[in-house]
């Protein structure tokens, strides 16, 4: 019986990988792949860095991801606006955080009819064998972090409420309805396409981003060990251990939105292991900087 099911699932590959190798002729989409890559999240002692200004990142190179079109379900995108992701990842054996930066000539940061805000995500897998890089399959699930920039805009605007405030101490106070959230990150379970699912708990993931001279920044971290009462839909990240990662862009400019996005399809995670203090005081992560 084991036999006949793993012969059904290398036939269910095989033409999967047909179906997809059409798609790409057929939109003419350009074959790159980001498969072989391994992202390096690099041990660091201290806090990891939350602003995407940080100077902690500037001591970690960053990794250039070819994007591609999605062409896999409907509405297919074969030609997104953003070709390039480049990552940059740092732990401290507590908590981790992502770096993603990518080119965008504008800035896009609110969502109503016909007007798309700008986002990123990475995809990582429930279970020990990688799932479906869009949205997960049936019982092969993954974690989505996607990051909005409308969300980023609500929670930035209400931090600065909060500052205003604090210093109108007299007078009249400006009334204006910002959306309470506890993060700009959304934390999401996907089992296949239109099978997206939110979190009951947010805010395990937070995220910082900044949007300069057409260069999108954006920081997302979380704690490395699961917490919460939702262990099951929480992705595992151990140090020391190889594991896979998947991103995606989209360009709300550019109408995109759902399936319609740019992707990196999955690559390989390295989390540094955790090492203990040098004789001498040094860091891990210095020696490992100057080698790269």
């Amino acid at each position: 019986m084991s036999t006949i099911h793993a012969k059904k699932r290398i036939v269910l590959f095989v033409v999967f990988a047909v179906v997809v190798l059409f798609g790409l002729t057929w939109y003419q989409v350009p074959l790159v792949s980001s498969q072989g890559m391994i992202v390096l999240a690099h041990f660091s002692k201290g806090e990891v860095p939350t602003h995407p200004s940080d100077s902690a990142w500037e001591t970690v190179a960053p990794l250039p991801v070819p994007l591609s079109g999605q062409i896999i379900t409907r509405p297919v995108w074969p030609e997104p606006s953003a070709r390039a992701l480049s990552i940059r990842s740092i732990h401290n054996g507590k908590d981790i955080a992502f770096l993603l930066e990518w080119q965008d000539a504008t800035i896009n940061e609110s969502l109503t009819p016909g007007v798309f805000r700008d986002g990123v995500a990475l995809a990582l897998p429930l279970g020990d064998a990688p799932a479906f890089f869009c949205m997960g399959q049936l019982d092969h699930y993954v974690n989505i972090w996607h990051w909005k920039a409308d969300w980023q805009s609500d929670v930035d605007r209400r931090a600065e409420r909060a500052k205003e405030s604090k210093r109108e101490k007299s007078g009249p106070r400006r009334f204006e309805v910002i959306p309470r959230r506890p993060s700009s990150v959304e934390d999401l379970v996907g089992g296949g396409f239109s099978t997206l699912t939110s979190k009951e708990q947010q805010g395990r993931i937070q995220g910082q981003a900044e949007w300069k001279n057409g260069l999108w920044r954006v920081v997302m971290k979380r704690g490395l060990t699961s917490a919460g009462n939702d262990l099951d839909n929480e992705a595992m990240m151990v140090p020391g251990r190889m594991q896979a990662i998947a991103f995606a862009v989209w360009n709300g400019e550019n109408k995109e939105r759902n399936g319609q996005k740019s992707v990196a399809s999955w690559m390989q995670l390295l989390i540094e292991p955790v090492q203990p203090p040098s004789q001498n005081g040094s860091g891990a992560v210095e020696s490992t900087h100057r080698s790269s």
